[in-house]
């Protein structure tokens, strides 16, 4: 594969970066992609996927993704692979065709950063909820670093915990503001909390 080529994994989730991502992996065509990736230091790019299977055909997913590394792996009891990635930077989705092995890969653009913008004090409320939230998800997010003043990292944390469908997932992740983000999230978590203390 040109190096020009990434590997994709389309999925039914929608990473952030800075976000984790786990992963049971078994079908041999992930099980050499996470390979390729462990050896070579590469990154692959997550996708959300819109129609097809994961296990199958992906007949269509978003334009915009995010690349993930693996940072952890394990061999599980049912003889599994299980990996933990990390979500790194955005990305555009250029041309894609499948390889003989059933892998996707694809040629992307850059999406561009975001830029760096201090959490505004009208919304540091949201970070102390933010504490208590990542405190309660326990192991995976206990090795993340905090960035409880950064506006981009709160509004992705809550984001990716947030029970929202994938489609407002997918529009936090192409979101270009952070503070935009954070307003489109507050509204629910204010459902959330009520329905929480009900």
């Amino acid at each position: 594969m040109s190096e020009a080529w990434t590997p994709l994994f389309p999925l039914r989730t929608v990473l952030f970066p800075d976000g984790p991502l786990p992963l049971r992996v078994f079908e041999a065509r992930y099980l050499d992609m996470v390979s390729r990736c462990l050896r070579d230091d590469r990154p692959f790019g997550v996708l959300l996927l819109s129609e097809g299977s994961e296990a199958g055909e992906a007949q269509r997913t978003a334009a915009v993704g995010t690349l993930a590394r693996v940072t952890d792996w394990y061999q599980g009891s049912d003889g599994l692979l299980g990996i933990t990635a990390l979500g790194t930077e955005r990305f555009r989705l250029g041309e894609v065709r499948r390889q003989d092995d059933g892998l996707y890969v694809g040629r992307i653009g850059p999406f561009g950063a975001e830029p760096a913008i201090r959490l505004p004090q009208g919304f540091e409320p949201l970070a102390q909820l933010l504490q208590a939230v990542l405190a309660d998800l326990g192991k995976l997010y206990d090795d993340l670093p905090r960035r409880y003043d950064d506006a981009t990292w709160v509004g992705c944390r809550f984001a990716e915990v947030l029970p929202m469908p994938l489609e407002r997932k997918q529009h936090c992740l192409e979101l270009t503001d952070p503070i935009a983000r954070l307003e489109f999230v507050r509204p629910m978590l204010r459902t959330v909390r009520w329905e929480t203390t009900q």
